[in-house]
């Protein structure tokens, strides 16, 4: 059995499927015991054939594919629940994060405290739009005020997590965006890890502006709701 598990969703993101499957072959083959579980959300490309094609290369390469378009929350969601490794590191398709930075993320977890089961990437320097760094920056500043994570970047798809708490928190649409308020209502902690970022090179974004802002305002309320009334109990056996 892997002791890590990659999950990588993708949707229309054909020509960063071989480059980004190299990298995670560079970072972590002959170090780590692993697995790489992409899951493709019904892409209109032929990212299933370039997945299928890149199994010849890649003997670490598992692929699921959603029948019916869900999002890129409920791909991590099928993704974590098809994994075989303990520990699961989250990457997003088009390449933006540095598969390099897992082995900084592992090596955080293995001096980091017991109660801490979220290892979230922090893009210190992000290699993105004007409007997609200011809705970037507005959100994370709204989120931490409301949620109270002490987390400066739940956006960033590279995380570390332990794949049992992550089946035990509530799964919603975007869920994959409060990870770190989540694991904390779950009675865990997280931290954050500075990573790098990079441009996109191929293909185009599958967000605007407004799909973050609208969507965002309401899972807000909805998260504020489960932290209000999440309540975790210590338990001893006499």
């Amino acid at each position: 059995m892997p002791q890590l598990s990659v999950v990588v969703p993708v949707f229309n993101e054909r020509d960063n499927i071989p480059p980004l499957l190299a990298e995670i072959a560079a970072a972590l083959r002959g170090k780590v015991d692993y697995e790489v579980v992409y899951v493709d959300d019904d892409s209109s490309d032929d990212s299933r054939a370039v997945l299928d094609a890149q199994k010849a290369q890649h003997p670490e390469l598992r692929v699921l594919h959603h029948v019916t378009r869900s999002g890129q929350s409920t791909a991590v969601w099928n993704g974590v629940r098809a994994a075989r490794g303990t520990w699961i590191a989250t990457l997003d398709g088009d390449g933006q994060n540095d598969p390099a930075d897992i082995p900084k993320l592992l090596a955080a977890r293995d001096v980091a405290a017991a109660e801490v089961k979220l290892f979230a990437g922090w893009r210190t320097t992000r290699r993105d739009s004007f409007n997609k760094r200011i809705s970037s920056k507005i959100a994370n500043a709204v989120r931490s005020r409301m949620l109270k994570d002490a987390t400066p970047d739940t956006g960033c798809g590279l995380k570390l997590f332990e794949r049992e708490v992550f089946l035990r928190l509530p799964y919603f649409d975007h869920m994959h965006r409060y990870l770190p308020a989540l694991v904390k209502r779950a009675g865990f902690q997280s931290t954050s890890v500075p990573v790098g970022h990079r441009p996109r090179t191929a293909g185009v974004s599958k967000y605007g502006m407004l799909d973050r802002l609208w969507v965002g305002l309401a899972d807000l309320r909805g998260v504020a709701w489960l932290m209000r009334r999440g309540k975790v109990t210590r338990v001893e056996e006499l």
